[in-house]
Formats: C-alpha cells, sequence, structure tokens
C-alpha cells in the first residue's frame, strides 16, 4: 500500500535529506587515491552519530555496514572494504539516514583522482538521466514517465539502464511502494499522487544492462565487467512540483 505523507512529515524527512546532503560534501572531499571505502563507511557512521542520526542499512537483513560502496564494476550494495582506491577508479556511495524515525536515501558517484573520458561521460550521463527523471515526478505523471525519460536519454549517449535495481517509495520504512523502475514507457504505469515520496535512483552500464551478484550475497556487478555509475535522490511529490529532499540547493 502507499502511503501518502503530510507536508509536516515531509519536512521531517527533508531535515534527515538535508543531513544526507551534508554527509556527502564531506564525502567529497575525502575521495582522492589511497582512502578506503572502509574509512569513508567509519566515517560516515561518525557523522551520522554526532547529529543524533543513525545509518538505516546496517543490519537490514544482515547488511553489516553504514554505506553501500560500488566500485567500478559494481553496480550498487558493494561491501566497503581496506583496499585502497586508486587514480582513475569511480566509486558509489549510497546511504540510508534514519533522523528521528524518518528516512532518506541518496546515492552519489565519485571521480578518484584523473579518471578516463568514458569514465567522465558515464558520470555525467548518470547524473543527467536522474534529473531528467525528477522533471517527470509531477502530479498526475505515471511512473512509466520518469523511466522513458530516464531510458530515453541514457540509451540516446549510449549507455544501458540496469533493470533488476529500481527506485522505490520511502518514509518510515526503507522500502515502501511504489517501485519506480528507471526505464519503461511514457503514460504507462502508476499514477502520481501528491504526498508521495519516492527515490529515483538510476544505474548506468557502459556495457550489458545485466548483473550478477558475487558471493556475498549483496554486491551485484555488470556480467561483462564494465562500469557503473548510479546517482540517486528522495523525492516529495508536491502540486508545486517535485521537492529534491536530499539537496542543500
Amino acid at each position: 500500500m502507499i502511503q501518502l505523507k503530510s507536508m509536516n512529515e515531509i519536512e521531517k524527512m527533508r531535515e534527515a535529506g538535508q543531513l544526507l546532503a551534508r554527509c556527502h560534501q564531506e564525502i567529497e572531499k575525502l575521495i582522492k587515491p589511497g582512502v578506503t571505502t572502509a574509512e569513508i563507511d567509519q566515517f560516515v557512521e561518525d557523522f551520522l552519530a554526532s547529529h543524533g542520526a543513525v545509518p538505516e542499512q546496517k543490519g537490514y537483513h544482515g547488511y553489516p555496514y553504514a554505506t553501500c560502496a560500488s566500485i567500478n564494476d559494481e553496480i550498487c550494495h558493494g561491501f566497503p572494504r581496506k583496499t585502497p582506491l586508486k587514480d582513475g577508479d569511480i566509486v558509489t556511495i549510497d546511504m540510508v539516514v534514519n533522523l528521528n524515525g524518518w528516512l532518506a536515501d541518496s546515492a552519489w558517484s565519485y571521480a578518484v583522482g584523473e579518471i578516463s573520458e568514458t569514465a567522465q561521460k558515464l558520470l555525467d550521463v548518470t547524473k543527467t538521466s536522474l534529473f531528467l527523471g525528477i522533471k517527470e515526478a509531477v502530479p498526475g505523471n505515471r511512473i512509466g514517465d520518469i523511466g522513458h525519460a530516464i531510458q530515453t536519454y541514457a540509451e540516446g549517449e549510449g549507455f544501458s539502464v540496469v533493470r533488476e535495481f529500481v527506485g522505490h517509495g520511502i518514509g518510515q520504512s526503507m522500502h515502501e511502494e511504489p517501485q519506480i523502475p528507471h526505464y519503461g514507457l511514457k503514460g504507462k504505469g502508476l499514477r502520481l499522487k501528491e504526498g508521495m515520496v519516492i527515490t529515483i535512483e538510476p544505474m548506468l552500464n557502459v556495457g550489458d544492462w545485466r548483473s550478477k551478484v558475487d558471493a556475498n550475497g549483496w554486491t551485484a556487478r555488470t556480467v561483462d565487467g564494465s562500469l557503473s555509475a548510479q546517482y540517486e535522490h528522495t523525492i516529495a511529490i508536491t502540486k508545486d512540483g517535485p521537492l529534491i529532499l536530499t539537496t542543500l540547493e
């Protein structure tokens, strides 16, 4: 069942989202060759604790970390590790913040040092596709409008759209209805209503869109070893248009 949120509840989620955005600002300063994603994960846990928040995904179905840290060909749910990041890597840091019982979810992909032209284009196109999807998140539109905008642009730029992992509703639970695919047909799917709060989180690959899961049961990576990137915001559907909850702008 879809749980519509009041403006008061949306404001509580926005407070969580702004804390999350500040955390990403600090992460951006840390990303460089030689740092480890384990160090970033510990930073996030400490940062959230110092602001009275907790990392919601830690312990979720047994997930052991405060963040997901996905490097290069890892699509999502990468485990933080003690291996140093290298010049030319790309890394996606994804986290869910719980502040006073209300959640916000955001992922960002980062360049480590100097990256290839292909990797930079992947980051740029993935970020743009997120905002094209957000533009469609208005009352009266359909879920397919979001996915269509993302898929049309991404594939037009030569990248593939991951199908197995999708956006979702969010509130006091991490995963609520509805699901938000990042591909689809314009005018199809559930109609968006004022009060919905959803994540839009396109994952694009340089090569094949399909994924495989590591032996840890969590980490998904591209089947062909190609690079993958992801950008994600939590969005409230309002009468005045999409309200991005996980930004300081």
